[in-house]
């Protein structure tokens, strides 16, 4: 069992993979800026509010309190479904799919496909032989 994990290990692929993880999750804390500290922001601008950390469904009573709830929400309810944290989640995951998307574009149009040299025979094609042979039994 050691010897097939240091085989695995030595492979690469596990390397691979932790150097995937490790920049994936650099990754997403730069794509988590730019949405909260860039576009979030413009949309505060165009709508009025820098955040959608404070659209939420609420019922009940109002609890003050700083301990009540999430940080950026003005108020805190009973109960309360915070749909503008998943709003801006959203927004992360389309914008990191949106970046990954046109990464692997870039990288498959660097990665041109090999052309196919098709190397014709020296001698008559298959056509002409068959030719050939018709004509040569038919002299018979």
């Amino acid at each position: 069992m050691i010897k097939e994990f240091k085989e695995f290990i030595s492979q690469g692929s596990a390397l691979d993979l932790a150097i995937g993880v490790i920049l994936g999750a650099a990754f997403a804390t730069v794509v988590t800026s730019l949405v909260n500290d860039v576009l979030m922001q413009i949309v505060g601008i165009v709508f009025g509010q820098p955040s959608f950390n404070d659209i939420s469904i609420h019922w009940g009573n109002e609890i003050a309190g700083p301990a009540a709830g999430r940080a950026g929400v003005t108020a805190f309810y009973e109960n309360q479904i915070f749909l503008g944290s998943f709003i801006t989640t959203i927004i992360n995951f389309l914008i990191i799919a949106l970046v990954i998307f046109m990464v692997v574009k870039a990288v498959n149009r660097l990665r041109k496909p090999r052309e196919v040299v098709v190397v014709e025979p020296a001698g008559p094609s298959e056509v002409e032989l068959l030719i050939q042979i018709r004509d040569a039994l038919a002299t018979r």
